[in-house]
């Protein structure tokens, strides 16, 4: 099972709904990865500023073994993931990882990815979008892969989106569920997803461990 999880721009919650995935279906043993593509003068090696442009740092895949550091790769552990990876590309160039990126989801029979722009490289089982109809900004790569959703998870409600050129329409015409970043699923989203990743629903609030309100 390959589940995607994006959202159309940042600190909206993606890393929150890719661990409360985790977190309500841990049987599934998930291998959890970060995708970042990172722009001109940013080193893939680290995400450091950098001005080398050699060939052995336009990509990195390294692995998260530490739960308490905090950061998004820590928070899935810290979630139960089995495995936690960062995946870094220049903007552009995440086609050139693919071949790597295969090899290490082969590993696993669960795997989840935050990410959008994967979704032009790979066909998932499922594809959560988060959307914050509050929140003006709608990177190209989200839209361009709008219609590719299975469902969307909304942080507010729609009655008053602030995008321009997006179809309020395509959004409600497919499975949408409120969200609050930190907080469980509800017993409906749980329920359809675990319709989807064809397991039982846990009940309403029952994964344990500590919500982070990080987005």
């Amino acid at each position: 099972m390959l589940v995607v999880v994006g959202g159309h721009t940042r600190n909206i919650g993606k890393t929150s709904a890719v661990c409360e995935l985790i977190r309500s279906f841990p049987a599934q043993d998930w291998t959890a990865v970060k995708i970042t593509q990172y722009g001109h003068s940013v080193c893939s090696a680290n995400g450091e500023p950098c001005d080398c442009q050699t060939a052995d740092h336009t990509l990195a895949l390294s692995e998260e073994r530490n739960a308490e550091t905090g950061t998004d790769t820590s928070r899935y552990l810290a979630a139960g993931a089995a495995r936690s990876l960062w995946l870094r590309t220049r903007q552009g160039q995440l086609a050139e990882a693919m071949p790597r990126l295969r090899m290490e989801l082969a590993k696993a029979a669960n795997n989840v990815l935050e990410s959008n722009s994967v979704i032009r490289l790979l066909r998932p089982d499922l594809y959560l979008a988060v959307l914050s109809p509050g929140v003006v900004d709608f990177k190209p790569s989200a839209q361009y892969v709008l219609d590719r959703a299975d469902a969307f998870l909304l942080t507010e409600p729609l009655q008053e989106p602030a995008w321009q050129g997006i179809s309020q329409r395509l959004v409600l015409s497919k499975p949408h569920f409120a969200y609050t970043a930190g907080e469980p699923y509800s017993a409906e989203l749980l329920a359809w997803l675990a319709s989807r990743l064809n397991t039982e629903a846990p009940p309403e609030g029952s994964a344990s461990g500590q919500r982070l309100s990080l987005l």
